[in-house]
């Protein structure tokens, strides 16, 4: 019975972790520029003396879905979004590179140009974008930023800067535990790229809110049955007990 006991026990585990990933893509299906966990199941033998007869489930994130979301206008002339297979690079807190498809840039007192999160924007040379105070800004469609200065005595607007623009092989890329898109290790290193970029508007998470209701409704069933065997285990090891008890 451990047997039963053990494999059921194990596929009950499995589950929760499947549920957790596709609890986490529902919970992120609002939050713009998401980018959805595929999530999978595989059979994983147990090693070790004698027979090869039990075999456990194994979850695993396999990898991560980078198709594009919807595109949602806004009207701030300070949301972007890249198009076709396009990123812009941001600066993660760790001082590394990652890349996001849109952003809703901000601008600090002390004029860096930063996302939504507060992570600096990086320029086509991978330095911090950082403005002087101005009366507008201006993205252009491609990627440049042009600003009309405070001290101007017109509307003239003069280009300052440039976002750092990217087209990454899509299986170059991975999504750290932190949620940050970066290259993999090895990958091939990315350089600017001419890449169209729409202001006024933001990408939605690539998240199918109906499939993954339908996943966590599937997901509940495999525990239940799960739970069903271990109970089943339990029922059949008393059973076996009150047998040897008889005299």
């Amino acid at each position: 019975m451990d047997r039963m006991l053990y494999v059921a026990m194990s596929g009950a585990k499995e589950v929760m972790l499947s549920q957790a990933n596709n609890s986490n893509n529902l919970a992120n299906a609002n939050t713009d520029g998401f980018k959805q966990d595929f999530n999978v199941f595989r059979a994983q033998h147990v090693e070790g003396p004698g027979l090869a007869s039990r075999t456990y489930s194994m979850d695993e994130r396999p990898a991560t879905d980078f198709s594009a979301g919807a595109i949602k206008v806004t009207g701030r002339e300070l949301d972007v979004v890249t198009k076709e297979d396009g990123f812009l690079a941001i600066q993660t807190p760790n001082g590394d590179e990652a890349f996001v498809r849109s952003a809703s840039l901000q601008v600090l007192e002390n004029g860096n140009l930063v996302d939504v999160k507060g992570n600096p924007v990086l320029n086509e040379t991978g330095i911090q974008i950082n403005l002087p105070p101005t009366k507008s800004i201006t993205v252009g469609d491609d990627g440049t930023i042009s600003i009309v200065p405070a001290d101007s005595p017109s509307n003239q607007l003069v280009v300052l800067d440039r976002l750092r623009l990217v087209k990454p092989n899509i299986q170059d890329l991975e999504k750290g535990l932190d949620g940050f898109i970066r290259l993999k290790e090895g990958g091939d290193q990315v350089v600017q790229e001419s890449v169209q970029v729409v202001s006024g508007a933001v990408e939605n998470s690539n998240v199918n809110t109906a499939t993954a209701l339908v996943n966590m409704i599937e997901l509940s069933r495999k525990y239940e049955m799960q739970v069903k065997m271990m109970t089943t285990a339990k029922t059949h090891s008393q059973k076996s007990d009150s047998l040897l008890s008889l005299k």
